[in-house]
């Protein structure tokens, strides 16, 4: 064995263009680098998720304990206006205004009432006698004289409700009252019912453009004389439109300063149905979004289902983390909403900024995973980088290189050992191939050589068979045909003639009918002269014409109109062709009456005939016309139109199937071909000749199917 080369193979591994070039090595970096680079990005996803889901809760819990203090001071508020009205209800102070025969019972009962409204913080409280009639009222300090001295009107028919459901219960209601039931109570708080409505996006559609309605947190107390007999009815009440000290009371018990981090601002309001009658909600910088309204999705859920929302929402122009539940009247229906609330993107920017600082940490810990593992994976791909690139040397034709003693001695040095001595036994046994692999080849080509011989002499001597064997089954044919035709053909060109000169002047009015006979007599010697010269063709048979192929159309179907008129077959015609084809007349028109035949024997029940010429331009680019020939019958099958061009191939019982081989042969003569095809647009068949304006004879060693292309 020769010395392997020890130093020379670790200096070319370092003068490849970088270590990035060894395809081992990558894979080793990306095996190495793999749990970095698919489990770290896959933690982190699944962290950040995990992370945005608890946070999103977290903002829900805390909107959810937040609706639960606004919704304990709301009950506190309605609780103590119950109590208080009740208090005043039972006093005795009250009870002894109202002993009959008191001085100056009026003026007291009205001092008393106006103390306790005063004390209870109420909008207004009101005294009737059990009839409903009004006794006193106490109405804010400020009011203007007309508005202190308005009368009171008789009872409101929600306050007898209200004043049954007392009889069992201390505390306050909360009603929905028409405008009119309010001016019965209180007049002077007409004013802060008309409440605009605010187009809102989202919101449901309205009909009414003003919000009339009162809210009021309602309480209703008999007051009873020693006997327990009731001798006046006391109502106290708190009316909670546009009532801006009580939201923003509650506003302040639910988000206190500094209860919000990042800037966040807390809002809470009273809905009527789904507008809002007070809020600390802001349209505008200074401007309350009192008659805005709230959206159809939340409208249903809360007022139509009756359900707590606990969501991300619209509100006005800020989405904020939201909680509503409705507000249920005397009677349990659903009459409006309390909602509270803070801005969501203070938190949503800290949301991001969390994200941010996790995927940073994330970055720097695979970094430095990365680092340890490139240092780890090098002292392995080093190695096999040696080996790999001993392999290339002896790819490329340096079959002594070996990759010589390694530093590392342990699976991977003896991994290196094990591939000198393999490339030693390779190459030995390379060059033993070799030389079989030349001896080889030598006799392989010598016999190639003689098969190659052998299967050109077998092909020529079949197709010189074959060829031979239909040019003498057509031969014998053809000569049959011309002797028994050429007799009639005779025949009918003499009787022609004779009747010419009998009929003399005569036979004018039949003279292009005399013509035409003339024409078909000669058409059919051509064809007999065709077939007899099949066995020595030529490039030519008779004279050359630019034709006017749409005329030429219009001829032949003249010929074939005694077929059509024998059936219900409609002729469509649209030829747009302008050019001219280069043609012998009379084969065009046996090339075109072959067809026409054809598609009428296709439909014997019936059917539409279509006639289309177009130009035509050939892949060489050379000029001319195309005529198609289109029928309604049943079509061709996969079998007939693989076979329709084959000379004796007919579908018909009295067929002798050359029409369609005689016609193509015709056609190609002078450089056209003729296709066949079942039309695209339905049931049928679609023939399509085309020809060149200026004809070209084809080549003249072409073949098809055994016969000269020259037929």
């Amino acid at each position: 064995m020769e010395q392997p080369v020890t130093s020379a193979a670790p200096r070319l591994a370092w003068r490849t263009p970088g270590w990035l070039a060894s395809s081992v090595r990558n894979k080793l970096l990306a095996m190495a680098l793999l749990p970095l680079l698919v489990a770290f990005p896959m933690l982190v996803i699944a962290l950040a998720l995990w992370g945005n889901v608890a946070y999103d809760r977290l903002l829900i819990t805390k909107v959810r304990s937040d609706l639960a203090v606004a919704h304990g001071y709301f009950e506190q508020v309605l609780s103590e206006v119950g109590s208080g009205t009740l208090g005043v209800a039972g006093s005795q102070a009250l009870y002894a205004a109202l002993r009959p025969g008191t001085t100056g019972a009026r003026g007291g009962l009205n001092e008393q009432l106006a103390l306790a409204r005063e004390r209870l913080s109420l909008d207004f409280l009101l005294l009737y006698d059990p009839l409903g009639k009004p006794l006193a009222r106490a109405v804010p300090t400020g009011l203007s004289r007309g508005d202190a001295n308005t009368p009171i009107g008789l009872m409101p028919e929600a306050l007898g409700g209200a004043l049954q459901a007392a009889r069992n219960d201390s505390r306050a209601r909360l009603l929905l009252l028409e405008p009119d039931a309010l001016e019965a109570l209180a007049p002077h708080l007409a004013p802060r019912l008309r409440i605009p409505l605010v187009a809102t996006r989202n919101a449901a559609p309205a009909t009414r453009e003003t919000e009339h309605r009162a809210m009021v947190m309602l309480a209703t107390h008999p007051v009873r004389d020693a006997s327990g007999q009731t001798i006046a009815v006391l109502a106290g009440g708190l009316l909670l439109n546009q009532n801006l000290d009580f939201i923003d009371h509650i506003n302040r018990i639910v988000y206190p300063e500094g209860a919000l981090p990042f800037g966040s601002q807390g809002t809470a309001t009273l809905f009527v149905e789904d507008v809002r009658i007070t809020t600390n909600v802001r349209l505008f910088q200074d401007q309350r979004a009192i008659g805005t309204r709230v959206s159809q999705t939340v409208r249903d859920a809360v007022l139509g289902r009756g359900q707590t929302w606990l969501d991300r929402a619209f509100v006005v122009n800020d989405w904020y983390v939201s909680a509503y539940e409705p507000l249920l009247d005397a009677n349990d229906q659903r009459i409006g909403m309390l909602y509270v609330g803070y801005l969501e993107a203070p938190f949503r920017l800290v949301r991001y900024a969390m994200l941010g600082v996790m995927g940073l940490i994330f970055l720097g810990v695979m970094a430095l995973s990365a680092w340890f593992s490139l240092r780890w994976a090098r002292s392995i791909f080093q190695p096999v980088q040696h080996m790999n690139h001993t392999m290339q040397l002896v790819e490329e034709g340096q079959a002594h290189a070996r990759v010589g003693q390694l530093a590392a001695r342990d699976e991977l040095g003896a991994l290196a050992g094990h591939l000198d001595q393999l490339l030693d036994v390779v190459d030995d046994k390379t060059n033993a191939l070799r030389r079989w692999g030349e001896e080889l080849d030598h006799k392989v080509a010598e016999r190639t050589r003689e098969l190659e011989a052998s299967n050109a002499s077998l092909q020529m001597a079949q197709q010189q068979l074959v060829k031979s064997e239909k040019l003498a089954a057509i031969g014998q044919l053809t000569a049959s045909i011309a002797h028994e035709i050429n007799n009639p053909i005779a025949v009918m060109q003499g009787n022609l003639d004779l009747m010419r000169e009998t009929l003399g002047a005569a036979g004018e009015p039949v003279k292009s009918e005399l013509k035409l006979l003339d024409e078909q007599v000669e058409r059919m010697r051509i064809i007999v002269t065709q077939l007899l010269q099949y066995a020595r063709p030529t490039e030519y048979a008779g004279y050359v014409e630019t034709l006017d192929i749409n005329r030429t159309v219009h001829d032949c179907l003249v010929l074939v109109g005694h077929l059509l008129s024998q059936t219900s077959i409609a002729v469509q015609q649209d030829l747009q062709a302008t050019r001219r084809a280069g043609c012998n007349r009379q084969e065009l028109q046996q090339v075109i009456i072959n067809l026409l035949i054809n598609a009428i024997q296709a439909m014997p029940q019936g059917g539409t005939l279509r006639l289309e010429t177009r130009d035509w331009v050939d892949e060489q680019g050379r000029v001319g016309v195309r005529l198609c020939v289109l029928d309604s019958g049943s079509g061709l099958s996969p079998d007939v139109l693989e076979r329709l061009f084959r000379p004796f191939f007919t579908t018909k019982n009295d067929g002798n199937g050359l029409g369609l081989w005689i016609s193509q042969g015709l056609v190609e003569r002078y450089g056209g071909h003729i296709t066949a095809a079942n039309r695209p647009d339905g049931e049928g068949a679609a023939f399509s000749v085309a020809l060149l304006t200026e004809p070209q004879a084809p080549d003249a060693a072409s073949t098809r199917d055994g016969r000269p292309a020259g037929l």
